[in-house]
């Protein structure tokens, strides 16, 4: 299942397709318009080209502009689809690293991503993208991309929000979420961002980097328990934070769901 969501390009990583799940009313999330993925920033000639042939109406990207200068946005030269991004910062320290608080060990690291994860939800100028990707996809425009970094903090919160808006089981969802752990060259992908980690973290050993540039069952628990902690339920925070009513949630399984 994890080989046949992901788009095999040589610098972009994460990306794939996170539709294709079966939702409460006995639908199923439809293939082909919903992707997912981590910076473009190297991305290859050929990589842009298997991009350019997804026909984007929407790319999310949910990186804030110290990410997009040191890692700019790459996208086909004939895109013509609407780019949607916060003008500030949505991650404090960059992407992740924030998460470490200073940990070097992988056992530290996972507590720190937890506590990052339980953080996401408050994040205001976050808040304010993840608002205008479900209004975009809510449109039914074409197919869309999200993504920060890594593909797997922020873009995994969004996803996990659209998987629960369209109906798709939490296990199901949650199954989605650990694919980072597999998608792809893991290898390629952590080594595009240690030297990133080990800039700001200094001689930060390789388990430490996995954990960071991995994910957890953990984790996302974490994000989901901040969100009933703070509203009562995740349809509660659908509704009251980022405005999508029952009928932003029918448009949205107009859209995405086929029956």
């Amino acid at each position: 299942m994890a080989n046949e969501r992901v788009l095999p390009l040589e610098q972009v990583h994460n990306f794939r397709d996170y539709g294709g799940y079966a939702t409460r009313d006995g639908g199923t999330v439809r293939r082909n318009l919903l992707f997912r993925s981590g910076h473009h920033a190297e991305a290859t000639t050929d990589d842009l080209s298997a991009i350019d042939a997804l026909a984007l109406a929407h790319v999310v990207d949910l990186r804030g502009n110290g990410e997009r200068e040191s890692h700019p946005v790459r996208l086909p030269g004939g895109f013509a689809g609407e780019l949607l991004h916060f003008d500030g910062e949505t991650a404090g320290l960059g992407a992740h690293l924030g998460a470490l608080d200073g940990a070097m060990t992988a056992e530290d690291a996972h507590s720190a991503m937890e506590k990052l994860y339980s953080t996401l939800p408050k994040r205001e100028n976050l808040i304010w993208i993840l608002k205008r990707y479900f209004t975009a996809l809510a449109k039914g425009e074409g197919a869309s991309l999200v993504h920060c970094h890594a593909g797997k903090d922020r873009t995994g919160m969004a996803v996990d929000l659209l998987h629960h808006a369209l109906g798709v089981h939490p296990d199901d969802a949650m199954e989605d979420f650990l694919l980072t752990n597999k998608a792809g060259d893991q290898d390629a992908r952590i080594a595009q961002s240690a030297p990133t980690i080990r800039a700001r973290y200094g001689a930060v050993d390789d388990e430490t980097v996995r954990v960071v540039m991995g994910v957890d069952a953990r984790y996302l628990h974490a994000a989901r328990k901040a969100l009933v902690d703070a509203h009562g339920s995740v349809d509660a925070f659908l509704h009251d934070v980022l405005g999508v009513d029952e009928e932003g949630r029918k448009a949205l399984r107009l859209h995405l769901v086929e029956m």
